[in-house]
C-alpha cells in the first residue's frame, strides 16, 4: 500500500505541479494541501483521471487552530474503489475564506458542507443551500470551534405546563462537586462484604 500511495504522491506531483501543495504520506495515509482556490481542479482531476478515479467522497470535516491566521483546516477524504486506495485532500481557510463547494463534482458532499459550516463556520460558496444541519434554528455560535464555551450559551429544557421547549440562558447550578470519597472509585474506610476473607500482611 506504501507504494501505491508514494507512485501516486510522484504522480499527482508531475500532473498537478503548482496546483498542489506538499504531499504527506504517514500512517500509510496520503495527505495533499491545497489551496482553496485550486480545490475544484484538483477534486474533478482524481474523480476523472484513469489512473485516480475517486469517484466517492467518504468525508468531509474541519479542525480549528485559534493561533494560526488560517484558522481552519478543511479536510476531505475520497477513496478509490477501482484502485483500492484513499486520500486527503486539506484546505487552509480563515473564516471570512470562501471554501468553493465540490457539490458540483461531488453531488455528496452537500450535506458534509453543510455540517463543516454548521460546527466550525466554515463558508462554502457555490452550495446550494448552505444551512444549518445538526443545530437548532436561531443557534448562536459553532460548536467544535475552540472559542466556544463548554456550556454554550443557552440550554434548552421541555416546560410541562406551557407544554413547549424553553430556552433559557445557561445556569450553572453546582460550582464545586463535594465527594465523599466513599464510591469504589474513590477507595473506601469500610470493608466491603468478602473482603475479610483476604489475607492480611
Amino acid at each position: 500500500m506504501t507504494l501505491a500511495l508514494n507512485e501516486l504522491s510522484t504522480y499527482l506531483g508531475e500532473k498537478l505541479a503548482g496546483r498542489i501543495g506538499e504531499a504527506v504520506l504517514a500512517h500509510g495515509e496520503l495527505t495533499v494541501s491545497v489551496e482553496p482556490g485550486n480545490l475544484i481542479e484538483v477534486a474533478t482531476f482524481l474523480r476523472d483521471d484513469p489512473r485516480c478515479q475517486f469517484i466517492s467522497i467518504i468525508d468531509i470535516c474541519g479542525a480549528d487552530y485559534p493561533s494560526r491566521a488560517r484558522r481552519f483546516d478543511v479536510v476531505y477524504h475520497l477513496l478509490s474503489p477501482k484502485q483500492n486506495v484513499r486520500i486527503r485532500l486539506k484546505a487552509q481557510a480563515e473564516e471570512e475564506t470562501l471554501v468553493p463547494s465540490l457539490t458540483a463534482v461531488y453531488p455528496g458532499a452537500d450535506w458534509y458542507e453543510r455540517e463543516t459550516y454548521d460546527l466550525y463556520g466554515v463558508l462554502f460558496s457555490g452550495h446550494p443551500d448552505l444551512r444549518r444541519i445538526l443545530t437548532d434554528y436561531g443557534f448562536e455560535g459553532h460548536p467544535l470551534r475552540k472559542d466556544f464555551p463548554l456550556t454554550g450559551f443557552v440550554e434548552v429544557r421541555y416546560d410541562d405546563e406551557a407544554k413547549r421547549v424553553i430556552y433559557e440562558p445557561v445556569e450553572l447550578k453546582q460550582e464545586f462537586r463535594n465527594f465523599d470519597f466513599l464510591s469504589p472509585w474513590e477507595g473506601t474506610d469500610y470493608v466491603l462484604p468478602g473482603d475479610e476473607k483476604a489475607k492480611t500482611n
